[in-house]
């Protein structure tokens, strides 16, 4: 099974070449999700974002029409190497920041010396988590959250009083470093249809 994302106005034309590769296809519904049986044994499962749950008719172009994109949203992506930020109106991406931090890297050397530079590797991320939540707390509103980066570094962000009022919602997002075509690039995954498919 693999996953790829998929445009809402590109999915359509994906089912369509789907059916084509895989012969006919028939639609029907389950668990929230739009899902196609191939006749060559093919098959996929279609995830509407942010845990939306589809019920509608079993069709590629009343699945994209359900799709309803948050008024107001964020993104909050987190790793120790820095941090991206934003907060959008649907699509449209209203604010945001990015930052990055220096943290030292790993240390060969041991005894003491490693103590030490495992102590300041510890300092630098907290400072740059620190800076991250005063960003997140600036930018983002009460309302769905999509994160990603590093988990742990997500976390530590969110345990900030102050970020009490978003909700966490799918899906999680693997980025690199975040930079700004990162963060852009998270924003458009985070909209996207998630689809599960098994080729036979």
């Amino acid at each position: 099974m693999t996953e790829v994302l998929v445009p809402a106005v590109r999915l359509v034309r994906w089912v369509e070449n789907f059916t084509a590769r895989h012969g006919v296809t028939q639609l029907s519904t389950s668990g929230g999700s739009l899902c196609g049986a191939a006749e060559d044994g093919s098959r996929f499962s279609a995830r509407l974002p942010f845990t939306q749950e589809y019920d509608g008719p079993a069709t590629s172009a009343d699945f994209v029409s359900a799709l309803a994109l948050p008024h107001s949203w964020g993104v909050l992506l987190v790793r120790k190497g820095g941090f991206a930020v934003a907060r959008l109106e649907a699509e449209r991406m209203v604010e945001s920041k990015v930052g990055q931090r220096h943290v030292q890297g790993r240390t060969k050397a041991g005894g003491q010396s490693q103590q030490r530079f495992a102590r300041r590797r510890d300092n630098q991320a907290r400072q740059a988590y620190e800076a991250a939540a005063d960003h997140a707390a600036r930018i983002l509103r009460p309302g769905s959250l999509v994160t990603g980066g590093d988990h742990g570094a997500v976390e530590e962000v969110l345990a900030d009083p102050r970020l009490g009022g978003v909700v966490v919602t799918g899906p999680w997002l693997a980025v690199p470093d975040p930079k700004r075509g990162v963060l852009e690039q998270a924003v458009q995954d985070a909209c996207a249809v998630r689809i599960d498919v098994t080729n036979a």
